[in-house]
């Protein structure tokens, strides 16, 4: 069986408040870590989400 395009990632926010998004990813096309500006209800602002594995 062929391996699929799409993983799923786990996208961990920087202001280390423990939320995540969850989020697509085509491997083939983006070979290098997401980064993704994105809100943060814990703080009530816009941060950067970082990619990380999903456990």
């Amino acid at each position: 069986m062929a391996k699929p395009t799409t993983i799923k990632i786990r996208l961990n926010s920087t202001a280390d408040t423990g939320y995540f998004y969850v989020a697509k990813k085509n491997t083939r096309t983006m070979t290098e870590k997401m980064v993704v500006r994105k809100y943060d209800p814990v703080v009530r602002k816009h941060v950067e989400f970082k990619e990380g594995k999903i456990k």
